[in-house]
C-alpha cells in the first residue's frame, strides 16, 4: 500500500510542472525593452522560452553570468542561428543575449 501511495507522489511530482508550465514568446523587435517585460512575468522550471527572430538578421549566444553582465561574449559561447530557439527553464543561471552589436547599441 506504502508503494502505491509513492508511486502516485512521484508521478504527481514529474507531471504536475508539465501541466502547469507556460510557453513565452520572446519578441524579436528594435527598441524593444526586454527587461520591463521579463519583469511583469512569473517565470518557473519546465517553462518554455521560444526566441523567434529574422535568420541571418538576428542571432543569439547562450551565455554565463559573467558573460551577460559584462555584456561580452566569451569565445566558448554557443552561437545560435536558427531564427526559432526554444529554452526550457529547467535550472536558474541560463543568460541569453543578441550577438549584434549594433543592436544593443540601439537597445533593440
Amino acid at each position: 500500500m506504502a508503494s502505491s501511495h509513492l508511486f502516485i507522489l512521484v508521478t504527481l511530482a514529474i507531471v504536475t510542472p508539465c501541466i502547469l508550465a507556460t510557453d513565452f514568446v520572446v519578441g524579436w523587435t528594435i527598441n524593444f525593452d526586454y527587461q520591463t517585460w521579463a519583469q511583469e512575468k512569473q517565470f518557473y522550471a519546465g517553462d518554455k522560452l521560444i526566441f523567434k527572430y529574422p535568420k541571418g538578421v538576428h542571432n543569439m549566444y547562450k551565455l554565463n553570468g559573467t558573460g551577460f553582465q559584462q555584456c561580452a561574449v566569451p569565445l566558448d559561447s554557443v552561437l545560435l542561428i536558427s531564427g526559432n530557439y526554444v529554452v526550457t527553464l529547467a535550472t536558474l543561471g541560463r543568460k541569453w543575449c543578441k550577438g549584434i552589436k549594433a543592436h544593443d547599441q540601439s537597445n533593440g
